[in-house]
């Protein structure tokens, strides 16, 4: 049974990005138990991909050289697993389709299964064929998270509500991934579209880069995915004092 429930059960929660393999082979199993003691609720881990189109500058440049190190989806799941062993709170894949496919839908959710982790998130998935993929997970206990971005329509809004599972990824701004320095102006008034059809948790990503952006997004939605700033962090400060100061921040930001 997924374990994402959890992580909104009783604060809102926060959710680091990391990229599996980058900067090094061993940092996803250095850096995630120091992310739950840190405050976080949730983790996606990165499985790097070739032509990565949701994810800008930052993310695309640690996804080639965490590939360039030979990080496979097998290797992802052999990291999930050993993480699985130290941390309690859920992990969740985000990588996009075709390692999924090449690996094998059943395959994959079986193995991601055993590995512990929770869920799946494909940016390059729409529901429409999403279908195999959906009930390999649901088999297998692993969520499908999709996502809606500020111009998906009504339609699409209610079609996400009954196809997520676990939370529902709210793309904070039409683009791809990055640190911004402020947020759009209409993030409310879309998180509140998507609130009328949706029951399942909402979590806002793409763009959050500070604590104010953070207790922003908090104020509307259910938890807060940060990623880029996180990624340029640990590169920076291979010791991660830099990483931690930063998600501390973004927890009492939180609440």
């Amino acid at each position: 049974m997924s374990r994402i429930p959890e992580a909104f059960g009783r604060r809102k929660a926060l959710i680091p990005y990391v990229t599996v393999g980058y900067p090094r082979p061993e940092t996803a199993l250095e850096l995630v138990p120091r992310l739950e003691e840190w405050g976080a609720d949730m983790v996606e881990l990165g499985i790097p991909f070739s032509d990565p189109l949701a994810d800008g500058a930052t993310i695309q440049e640690a996804s080639f050289m965490a590939l360039g190190q030979g990080t496979t989806p097998a290797r992802c799941l052999e990291v999930a697993a050993r993480l699985r062993e130290r941390v309690s709170l859920p992990l969740v894949f985000m990588t996009y389709y075709n390692p999924v496919l090449s690996y094998g839908l059943e395959g994959f959710c079986r193995e991601a299964a055993r590995a512990g982790v929770d869920g799946l998130i494909i940016p390059d998935l729409p529901h429409e064929e999403g279908v195999e993929l959906e009930a390999a997970g649901e088999r297998h206990g692993v969520d499908l998270v999709y996502l809606l971005s500020p111009n998906s329509s009504a339609e699409r809004m209610q079609a996400v509500g009954r196809h997520s599972r676990g939370f529902i990824y709210l793309v904070s701004l039409t683009g791809v991934t990055g640190a911004r320095r402020e947020l759009p102006p209409e993030l409310e008034s879309f998180v509140g579209r998507v609130r009328q059809s949706a029951t399942l948790p909402l979590a806002v990503g793409f763009g959050i880069s500070t604590p104010e952006q953070t207790a922003r997004a908090a104020e509307v939605a259910d938890g807060v995915i940060v990623g880029s700033r996180l990624i340029q962090l640990i590169r920076e400060d291979d010791g991660y004092a830099a990483a931690g100061e930063f998600i501390r921040g973004l927890r009492r930001a939180l609440g």
